[in-house]
């Protein structure tokens, strides 16, 4: 198979939580660990750094790796989902996986997968942890895909766990209360390693200090840590909760020495250093365009609040969402006096733009219907002055397809 038809065999062939939503999600490590052992456990040949949580993982993901390339590291970084190309959720200094070791490493092992019916995320985690090792990176940033305790990214004993904050997201699996997806993404806390929460959150604090307590972890709550304000390029007044989180959690790394004039850097340097995308980007200007990934109640209301801020003579927001999405949880975050194209993501979790505009109109949410993404965006700038503002978000997926 040619990298094209290697990675639609993947999307298309095995179960994807991105696409297929609760069915895909594997509820034991029992495949990780077993393929873990088959490429010969790539994740003890390097050091890590493990981030989970609801909101901000991916952001912090993103800092603490471009610090760390400041200091003159080679840093892997995993991340999920990826927004344009399957190659930007494995990198090492910014720099994607080349196409040609993806497709190496699932032709070499195709009958493996096919034998143990192993699903894309497994297979991807292990394509990243034999990458780094085989790279030999001196550390590298493991985000967490999915919860934390079950997440196949969970075979590693990392310098650091890292718990960005919790909130409501995907509770058909982890749960329907903060303290029980608390519970999950504790899951990742190991023996005798620190964990560094970011938030420090009344209703899930004791989950975490609990579990620190039985593993003998010490715990640190960014969020009550005296740390200088570092400016950085990433976007949105929420990021300065991400890059606190960031610098506490590479101070507990003994394996590293960072100055601050690294930090200063790497913060200021994040999409240039690592390709992030997606999180308040600028997309153009006049009309002014801006993007978001943020989709549960916690990442849109930090959001949804910096919109406010922004002037403009009227607001257009395109938007779209995954089908199992409580939307209670979020309609009644957005504006009213934003025109609304409603629109589905082009995946097979992606939620019915019909139905979403039957929902929004619950919460006087006023708009049209759109039968791609691309259509919505499209009526949007046809429609937008330049004194307006345009904003496309509600899902990752929204976003990937637009920039």
């Amino acid at each position: 198979m040619n990298y094209q038809e290697t990675v639609n065999w993947m999307f298309n062939q095995l179960p994807m939580y991105q696409s297929q939503g609760k069915k895909a999600y594997k509820e034991d490590l029992t495949n990780i660990i077993k393929l873990s052992t088959y490429l010969g456990n790539p994740e003890h040949k390097f050091k890590s750094i493990h981030v989970g949580g609801t909101n901000g993982k991916g952001s912090t993901s993103h800092m603490i790796a471009s610090v760390l390339q400041e200091a003159g590291y080679k840093v892997g970084l995993y991340t999920s989902p990826h927004l344009k190309s399957f190659t930007e959720r494995v990198k090492i200094n910014g720099k994607e996986i080349p196409e040609k070791i993806v497709t190496a490493f699932i032709n070499s092992h195709k009958t493996f997968f096919e034998e143990n019916q192993l699903s894309f995320f497994e297979m991807t985690v292990g394509l990243a942890f034999d990458f780094f090792a085989k790279e030999q990176v001196d550390i590298a940033i493991i985000e967490v895909g999915l919860g934390g305790r079950l997440d196949s990214t969970n075979i590693i004993t990392p310098e650091v766990s890292v718990i960005t904050n919790i909130g409501l997201d995907h509770v058909q699996i982890l749960g329907d209360t903060l303290p029980k997806i608390a519970a999950e993404k504790a899951g990742i806390i190991k023996r005798n390693i620190p964990v560094v929460i970011g938030e420090k959150q009344e209703e899930v604090a004791e989950v975490f200090l609990k579990k620190s307590e039985e593993l003998s972890s010490e715990i640190i709550f960014a969020s009550e840590e005296n740390i200088r304000n570092f400016e950085t390029d990433l976007l949105g007044s929420y990021q300065k909760k991400n890059a606190k989180t960031a610098i506490t959690a590479i101070a507990k790394v003994s394996s590293v020495s960072v100055s601050e004039e690294n930090i200063s850097k790497g913060l200021l340097n994040v999409v240039k250093n690592t390709g992030l995308k997606g999180r308040w980007q600028i997309l153009q200007d006049s009309p002014k365009v801006i993007c978001d990934t943020a989709h549960n109640k916690e990442g849109l209301t930090y959001v949804l609040n910096q919109l406010k801020e922004e002037t403009c003579k009227q607001l257009h927001i395109v938007l779209g969402v995954v089908s199992d999405k409580n939307l209670k949880t979020i309609l009644f975050l957005f504006p009213q006096k934003a025109i609304y194209y409603f629109c589905k993501p082009n995946i097979p979790r992606g939620l019915d733009e019909k139905e979403l505009f039957k929902e929004a109109q619950l919460y006087n949410l006023k708009g049209r219907i759109f039968n791609s993404v691309n259509e919505a965006y499209n009526s949007a700038l046809e429609k937008a002055d330049k004194e307006d503002l345009v904003y496309v978000g509600g899902s990752t997926f929204v976003v990937s397809e637009v920039i």
